[in-house]
């Protein structure tokens, strides 16, 4: 089984406005879109609380438990260490044999 490292917090395109700048520096980028990078995620309240570990500019550890309203969250991924985090490119599916039934007309 893969180790786990954390989370991947998504939210609704107006939690993200809402929460305007104050959110941005806790914000990464990537292809489905922005995201909170978590260690630990508790779900068990009204606010999702979610703990980040960092560096602070002097090379000195720091956590932050950052709270949001459970109700502003999209999704939440469980990113493993099998690769970073991502989502990649999916291969097209075969194309249909002329003749043969697409999956509504079997």
């Amino acid at each position: 089984m893969n180790a786990h490292h954390g989370y991947a917090v998504f939210f609704y395109p107006q939690a993200l406005e809402a929460l305007g700048e104050a959110i941005k520096p806790y914000l990464r980028e990537s292809g489905m879109g922005a995201h909170v990078a978590c260690d630990e995620i508790d779900t068990g309240g009204a606010m999702i609380e979610m703990t980040l570990r960092g560096r602070t500019e002097q090379g000195g550890e720091v956590t932050v438990e950052l709270m949001v309203p459970g109700s502003m969250v999209r999704m939440i991924v469980s990113t493993q260490s099998d690769g970073s985090f991502g989502f990649g490119p999916r291969t097209a599916a075969p194309a249909a044999v002329a003749g043969a039934p697409t999956a509504g007309e079997a």
